[in-house]
């Protein structure tokens, strides 16, 4: 009798063991698909960020009385650019990826004031340079935008699964921690910024 206790014993511990091990690797696939949908935002905001010094640059000649208003895009995209480092280096920290979703959101409302101003400029609306320079970042917005559904939509089937029982007691017991939606704060600026020529 007690041979056989041992028997199903070991059996039972082979069977949670590869449940286990099953969930494990799970955990770690979804894991890794929502850093590689994170890469994808991340290229599309550096691009961004490498956009913005040449719009403002290109503003300068045009502007010269909204030396503030510059500024401040400057100073948004520099925040941007600097969380977005953060997160890139770790985009399972739920913390710096809130924080880059905050910090866009900011530039965000830097660049919706440029764009209101520069309406009030017709030689730079219709500067070559500038055009281009908006046309591109149109572009890229979109991109973001799409990315950033990417990933979030890879978050979501993690955090489904990570949260599932049993998974949610194997996901503490090897430490999978939560992730963060990337999410631009401010209702108001959820929105790419317009850019109208």
């Amino acid at each position: 009798m007690e041979l056989v206790f041992d028997n199903i014993h070991w059996i039972v511990l082979a069977i949670v063991a590869f449940f286990a091990i099953s969930i494990y690797n799970k955990l770690v696939a979804l894991k890794n698909r929502f850093k590689n949908a994170f890469a994808q935002i991340d290229v599309q905001l550096q691009q961004r960020h490498d956009l913005i010094p040449n719009l403002v640059e290109t503003a300068k000649a045009y502007m010269a009385h909204e030396a503030e208003t510059l500024e401040k895009v400057i100073q948004a995209r520099n925040q941007a650019q600097s969380a977005q480092n953060s997160a890139s280096k770790d985009p399972a920290n739920g913390s710096a990826v809130k924080k880059l979703g905050m910090a866009e959101g900011m530039l965000n409302g830097a660049l919706a004031n440029f764009f209101a101003l520069q309406e009030n400029y017709p030689d730079l609306k219709a500067d070559g340079t500038m055009l281009e320079l908006m046309e591109n970042l149109k572009s890229t917005e979109a991109k973001v935008g799409f990315a950033r559904q990417g990933y979030n939509d890879s978050v979501m089937t993690y955090m489904t699964y990570k949260e599932s029982f049993p998974n949610n007691i194997f996901a503490g017991i090897f430490g999978f921690k939560e992730a963060e939606l990337f999410e631009v704060q401010d209702e108001s600026v959820k929105a790419a910024p317009k850019v109208s020529f």
